[in-house]
């Protein structure tokens, strides 16, 4: 689909996915949401050859981003997605707008 995409990448996720992507043999990363945990939806990230048909697609330097346009209208617009490392551990990180809770474990969110 050719319809912008109000998601971000930090620049630290944007190595990241692309050593993901690149390590792997891939022409992109895929994000959704699904129906998990107690608090109602999980994020779903995957490394993926294209998009499917109805994705989202938003291309950056080596990669593309495809993103499923009903998880798109329901729980990721304006998602910032960062990515962090530090001596013990490293994880994306998602700064969602759309989230008003969460589980105490932190596997899975709700959204307004």
């Amino acid at each position: 689909m050719d319809r912008q995409i109000d998601i971000e990448l930090t620049e630290a996720a944007i190595a990241r996915v692309h050593k993901l992507v690149s390590d792997a043999g891939k022409a992109g990363l895929s994000l959704a949401v699904r129906p998990a945990g107690c608090s109602g939806l999980e994020y779903v990230m995957d490394l993926a050859d294209a998009a499917k048909e109805s994705d989202l697609v938003q291309s950056y330097d080596g990669f593309d981003l495809y993103v499923d346009a009903e998880s798109y209208a329901s729980a990721l617009t304006g998602l910032k997605l960062d990515f962090q490392q530090d001596a013990l551990s490293s994880a994306f990180v998602y700064h969602n707008p759309n989230q008003e809770g969460a589980c105490g474990c932190g596997e899975s969110f709700s959204v307004k």
